[in-house]
């Protein structure tokens, strides 16, 4: 028998793969972050950040402020958002061959080529939303249409809790982020959806706009962009700079440097 590996060094077990696994996901990484940088940064509120409990972040985001050095997404996160997006289009392929019609796009107006996703702008285009669909018609499940429908695919420990809490009090920037659509939107009903990404299971709850809910996070977003304009930081969300939400924030640098 000849040994195609006499004298090269190579040596079988696990401390090779290991070298090529990082290398290529290095690479994979890196093509992912150079996609990301090519992105403008946002300089208005996202209806899905809107729930975010800290107003100075929510105000540096406006701004379009960039996080502080090494805090910025990792090529590991945005491969997560990738995969989300990836099981988002399962979720649609399966509820469209249920019989749900599900819209995921605006048709295009006569005459223009494109559509675009169902959202809305608002205060000079500072505020805006994109809702992942609208079921217009479907099976007798108890809901009327149409219904906005929200999508997120979350790991098992979060899917639980959100099974065993419900939306509002498992997940309550989700439940703002449909709040914001609903209002805006003028559609009262959400149906929320969730997919378990270790077991592929799906939960779906029902949600109904809150009108109270929906007004206070509006005037809370119309109040962040108030304080901006007039040069202003809203309050942190903490005083103390231990606080879990602070240690992880990417902006925790910058907002200590101010003085209040």
């Amino acid at each position: 028998m000849i040994d195609l590996n006499h004298n090269s060094g190579f040596v079988y077990g696990g401390a090779l793969t290991e070298g090529v696994t990082a290398r290529i996901n290095r690479l994979l990484d890196d093509a992912l972050l150079a996609e990301r940088q090519t992105q403008p940064p946002r300089s208005y509120l996202g209806a899905s950040r809107i729930g975010e409990p800290c107003s100075r972040k929510l105000a540096f985001e406006a701004m379009g402020v960039l996080p502080d050095e090494g805090r910025a997404l990792d090529g590991h996160i945005l491969r997560i958002f990738e995969a989300g997006h990836v099981f988002e289009t399962l979720s649609i392929r399966w509820l469209r061959a249920a019989g749900f019609d599900l819209r995921t796009e605006r048709e295009p107006a006569p005459a223009k080529a494109g559509s675009g996703q169902f959202g809305f702008v608002t205060a000079n285009g500072r505020i805006r939303g994109h809702i992942d669909g609208v079921i217009v018609a479907g099976p007798d499940v108890g809901l009327s249409w149409p219904a906005l429908w929200e999508h997120k695919a979350l790991n098992a420990r979060s899917w639980e809790d959100l099974v065993k809490k419900g939306l509002k009090e498992s997940k309550p920037i989700y439940w703002a982020q449909v709040q914001i659509y609903m209002a805006y939107l003028d559609v009262p009903v959400t149906l929320f959806s969730a997919l378990n990404k270790n077991t592929q299971e799906l939960f779906h709850e029902v949600v109904q706009l809150d009108p109270a809910d929906a007004q206070a996070l509006s005037d809370k977003a119309v109040a962040i962009l108030q304080a901006v304009d007039a040069g202003e930081l809203p309050p942190r969300v903490a005083t103390a700079p231990d606080f879990y939400l602070c240690r992880f924030c990417e902006f925790a640098h910058r907002c200590r440097e101010q003085s209040s």
